[in-house]
């Protein structure tokens, strides 16, 4: 009974993992919600169990979608026509002024919603821009390569960018102010570095000098044409993004005083919901369609998988292998853990590679000190050397769907001549500057 148990797991989330790898553009609620329902039945999670599922997984799930209803309010307002628009008339015509500007909107875009939601938002964005420059194929691939690279890795600076982040975050009991302390200098001199690779890369594909298209980016229709005719379009923008980045500075500030952040989250959705009914006369209950639910329920079902695999003993089995390895410098563990966290998550994807982590992390008894180092080494691992195959994170496995939809071919080939090289410098350059600015913070 016990062997059938642990073998209907297993299987239960190997099937679960290459349904998603095979079938992108399928809603991967699906087969997590089955996997989910087939390790219930097998008995490695019990009832009582869901309970202390829902309590890790509710707090990131409400902050997530709370972070997307602002995404879906933006969207309103005509955000993402003025976003293209902007990048245009900044570049000046200028192909390369064009590829920064593109990798730094990827990165703010992140911040402010999360790694999935900024995917969605950018793709179409530089999609539509390229189609009207009237670059040929091969001249798009480093911006939109680039963009998908920058954008995923960008949930890595701050834990509030990523949905399984927040889960691991509740999972090890670290505040979103601290991981943020801990985290942002690394992380973000990692993109920094990750920028640069990418440039180097694709600096002879470049186009010094963009085919202007001259398009105007901004629908006829929108309702607020009456505002952007008065000139009061960019005064507009600059308050709405004003506002947004209010909201996640208020995030963080919650963290540190106490308050619940999905609270301080919900809050901030909701008074954007309603400027967004005075200006545009539309209620808030069309969110009640547009917003990503099924979110919650592959965050659920996912963790049911993984908690299962947690209960016929995978984590034990780990702790025996890492223990001796994590134990040592912090640098040994920022180094293995990132590491091991980058192939679990191209094998598995990082969803269910960093609840794995997490979950072993929390019964090694280790320092706090090691602790706290070793998991955001796996965040790194998961947000960052996940990238290297197109199917370690949801978020490329979306873009490379939308890539193809929107008339532009990527082959794996073409992804995999650059991040073979720009994922393993960065990741390791990344993990190393880790271990040496926590050490200098708690020492």
């Amino acid at each position: 009974m016990h062997d059938l148990m642990v073998m209907t797991t297993i299987c239960s989330f190997l099937l679960t993992i290459a349904f998603i790898f095979l079938r992108p553009n399928v809603n991967e609620a699906y087969p997590a919600s089955v996997g989910a329902l087939f390790v219930l039945l097998s008995g490695s999670v019990s009832l009582s169990d869901l309970g202390s599922i829902t309590e890790t997984i509710s707090g990131a799930a409400i902050t997530i979608i709370a972070t997307i209803v602002m995404a879906i309010v933006l969207e309103s307002f005509g955000f993402f026509y003025w976003a293209a628009d902007l990048l245009m008339r900044k570049a000046r015509g200028s192909g390369i002024r064009l590829f920064w500007l593109t990798n730094l909107f990827c990165f703010l875009m992140t911040l402010f919603v999360n790694n999935d939601g900024s995917i969605l938002i950018t793709t179409p964005i530089l999609l539509m821009l390229l189609k009207n420059t009237g670059l040929k194929n091969a001249q798009k691939l480093p911006y939109l390569i680039s963009g998908a690279l920058i954008a995923t890795a960008s949930s890595a600076p701050i834990g509030v960018s990523n949905i399984v982040n927040l889960i691991a975050l509740k999972i090890v009991h670290m505040s979103l102010y601290m991981h943020t302390a801990m985290m942002f200098v690394p992380a973000s001199l990692g993109l920094v570095l990750l920028s640069f690779i990418l440039f180097l890369t694709f600096c002879r594909t470049l186009p010094k000098q963009l085919p202007m298209g001259g398009q105007s980016f901004m629908p006829g229709s929108h309702p607020l044409q009456d505002v952007y005719r008065s000139g009061n379009r960019n005064k507009f923008m600059r308050n709405v993004l004003i506002f947004v980045f209010a909201v996640r500075a208020s995030l963080f500030a919650a963290s540190y005083v106490g308050f619940p952040v999905p609270v301080m989250a919900v809050i901030g959705s909701l008074v954007l919901l309603v400027w967004r009914w005075m200006y545009l006369k539309i209620t808030p209950l069309d969110m009640l369609k547009k917003t990503p639910w099924y979110i919650l329920i592959f965050a659920f079902g996912m963790y049911v998988i993984i908690f299962g695999l947690n209960n016929i003993g995978l984590t034990d089995y780990l702790i025996r292998v890492l223990h001796p390895i994590v134990s040592g410098s912090l640098l040994n563990a920022s180094v293995m853990m990132g590491a091991l966290l980058s192939v679990l998550s191209n094998l598995f994807n990082n969803h269910p590679a960093l609840m794995v982590g997490t979950l072993t992390l929390t019964h090694m008894d280790l320092t706090p000190i090691t602790l706290k180092i070793s998991y955001l080494a796996s965040v790194i691992g998961s947000d960052m050397g996940s990238l290297l195959l197109p199917i370690g994170t949801l978020a490329t496995l979306m873009w490379m769907h939308i890539v193809k939809k929107g008339g532009v071919k990527i082959s794996w080939l073409d992804y995999l001549k650059v991040t073979v090289v720009a994922i393993p410098i960065t990741l390791i350059f990344t993990l190393a500057l880790l271990s040496f600015w926590v050490s200098w913070l708690f020492h």
